[in-house]
């Protein structure tokens, strides 16, 4: 038997906008079935890396490959493989919910029957009960989160990038995600998932990248980086060099 691609290959990947280095040569490999949770503080190119992972945004230089597929060669072979729940959503607001998913489950070739079903069955776990005439522009913010969670799965990707998925989400419908997630992982899925919630990241990720400044500074197990570490907080703070900072004057 052959051995199956890596899910997920970036080699030496860097995204330079005008002057500014946003990715700096990042190389990384996940197995199939890998959980990854990719940490990084504000701007440290955790989002343009997931950008570039998922063919919306070309890399400067370097290569990357989904399934064994080039993506700048056969991106769209690659995409029909993944689902996607951006931080921005970039969800079609003048749709109903329904009609969002029978968009995107067409565009995967889903039968409308299909879709309808999956649709129905992802609206019920997530707990999502809009008016069958309510438009996601009426959404809350937490609806309009599960709304592109049921768009990221509806058509069974084999690799999964989730921006954020736990902002804005009640704590019961935290807990039926992190179920959903771990049972992916069960069935062989690849997960990338970023969060500034290190206590999500802590409990659901076997694999932890950190990036800061558009490197990476840290990649392994929890127990490979802690290295004396009393918590990820505490990994987190110390490779990216965040200095404690002094109080507020006035208080």
């Amino acid at each position: 038997m052959s051995t199956p691609p890596p899910a997920l290959e970036l080699k030496h990947v860097t995204k330079r906008f005008g002057d500014k280095v946003a990715v700096d040569d990042l190389s990384l490999t996940l197995a199939p079935g890998t959980f990854l949770g990719l940490l990084g503080r504000n701007g440290a190119g955790k989002s343009t890396t997931l950008k570039m992972a998922t063919s919306l945004v070309d890399p400067t230089s370097g290569s990357i490959h989904v399934l064994g597929h080039d993506l700048k060669t056969h991106s769209l072979e690659a995409r029909r493989l993944m689902g996607v729940m951006p931080e921005d959503m970039a969800l079609l607001e003048l749709l109903t919910g329904a009609q969002y998913l029978r968009f995107v489950g067409r565009m995967y070739g889903l039968e409308d029957a299909q879709i309808d079903q999956r649709g129905a069955e992802l609206f019920d776990t997530l707990d999502l009960k809009p008016g069958t005439r309510t438009l996601v522009a009426d959404y809350s913010f937490g609806m309009k989160k599960k709304l592109a969670l049921c768009a990221a799965l509806i058509h069974g990707p084999r690799v999964l990038f989730l921006d954020e998925p736990f902002e804005g989400i009640d704590a019961v419908t935290n807990r039926t995600i992190k179920d959903i997630l771990l049972a992916l992982q069960a069935r062989g899925v690849t997960l990338v998932l970023t969060s500034h919630i290190l206590e999500v990241v802590e409990k659901l990720c076997p694999l932890i990248a950190i990036i800061d400044e558009g490197k990476l500074k840290g990649y392994g197990t929890l127990d490979e980086l802690k290295q004396g570490a009393e918590s990820l907080e505490s990994l987190f703070v110390n490779l990216v060099g965040g200095a404690p900072r002094n109080g507020l004057s006035w208080l």
